[in-house]
């Protein structure tokens, strides 16, 4: 415990008038009271005694002079000065919010003085929980947690904590950590025991990723294009853009670019969010358009071997954007352009085939 001690010496060098504070310094939760303390003397009558913040010296009638903390609407119902003895002096503040860190002083007067209010006073800090990660591992599934309800203060004495899953209290766990499974959307948090309404900010591993194209028109070759991906998460997370089990970005921002895309660009684009409680993906499939080569006109793919298959015209684009690619050789014939090539590799297969392209 730290003291505070001033004295003033009055006539014939007595010792008179005198302020002690209990504690220099105090770091209490958010949430939680405080009583800030402290003795006091004179050997003149007191005729005023109160509390008060420089902190709050904007509020007041007049800078340079303190007026009580009790009368301050940020205060108000949350304070208390209570007087257990003569010449002691405890304030009292409830629910406290962290915008009531400052100090705090005692000021007395009487018919001839006045105590200095530029003396100093009790430090008062107020800190909230936040839950940390001691350790971790992350699986596909889940996630393996060791977590702690962390504060900037380290208040005296045993204290209990309380611990939310999903908004429902943990059994069996009233210690500063936490270890356990968390599944992709458990959401965390912790508090004190008797303090519950002013818990930490919940954690939670990032909720499926939502992935977006710009521009959402078709998209041709020559072109800009800007792949989005975002989530929930808390704390935020860290996003990688995956091309084929190939990472191609990993940023907070979560945008990868793509300038002047070609067709070998197209295909599909999986987004990976992730932070310390685990991990989920999402996927984008980009489709890019030949337009030097691909007439304005609608067509229909016939695959003639064995059966009939029909392409939509996006698909029908790219297909023609990766035979272009490999050199296909294109006919007229009766009327219809006809297409071929040979020993063309799909799924490690060689096939011999012809594709007509019929107008409709």
């Amino acid at each position: 415990m730290i003291q505070t001690l001033f004295y003033l010496s009055g006539v014939d060098g007595q010792t008179c008038n005198r302020v002690i504070y209990t504690d220099r310094s105090i770091c209490a939760f958010k949430g939680s009271s405080v009583d800030i303390s402290c003795t006091y003397s004179s050997y003149q009558t007191i005729r005023s005694k109160f509390w008060f913040s420089p902190e709050r010296s904007h509020q007041w009638q007049s800078p340079s002079q303190p007026e009580d903390l009790s009368e301050d609407s940020q205060f108000a119902g949350r304070v208390q000065v209570l007087e257990s003895e003569r010449g002691r002096s405890t304030l009292r503040i409830t629910d406290l919010t962290e915008s009531d860190s400052a100090q705090y002083h005692f000021k007395f007067t009487t018919g001839s003085f006045e105590w200095r209010s530029s003396l100093p006073g009790t430090t008062l800090t107020v800190s909230a929980l936040q839950v940390q990660v001691s350790r971790i591992t992350v699986h596909q599934s889940d996630t393996e947690a060791e977590l702690k309800c962390h504060s900037s203060c380290s208040p005296a004495g045993r204290l209990s904590y309380v611990w939310f899953k999903n908004g429902r209290k943990v059994r069996g766990v009233e210690t500063s950590s936490f270890k356990g499974r968390v599944y992709p959307g458990d959401i965390i948090s912790c508090a004190l025991k008797g303090h519950e309404n002013y818990g930490s900010p919940p954690v939670y591993a990032p909720k499926l990723p939502s992935v977006s194209v710009s521009p959402s028109a078709e998209i041709v070759e020559g072109s800009s294009v800007t792949l989005t991906c975002s989530s929930d998460a808390n704390p935020a997370a860290n996003y990688t853009w995956y091309k084929k089990n190939y990472k191609l970005l990993q940023s907070p921002e979560g945008s990868y670019y793509l300038t002047s895309i070609s067709s070998e660009d197209g295909g599909n684009y999986s987004c990976k969010a992730q932070n310390q409680h685990g991990q989920t993906s999402s996927s984008v499939f980009i489709g890019v358009q030949c337009e030097s080569h691909i007439p304005p006109k609608s067509y229909m793919l016939v695959l003639k071997l064995m059966s009939m298959v029909h392409i939509s015209k996006l698909a029908l684009n790219m297909f023609l954007c990766l035979l272009l690619d490999i050199k296909f050789l294109c006919f007229a014939h009766q009327g219809h352009q006809i297409c071929s090539w040979k020993h063309f590799i799909k799924q490690t297969l060689f096939f011999t085939m012809i594709y007509s392209i019929t107008i409709i």
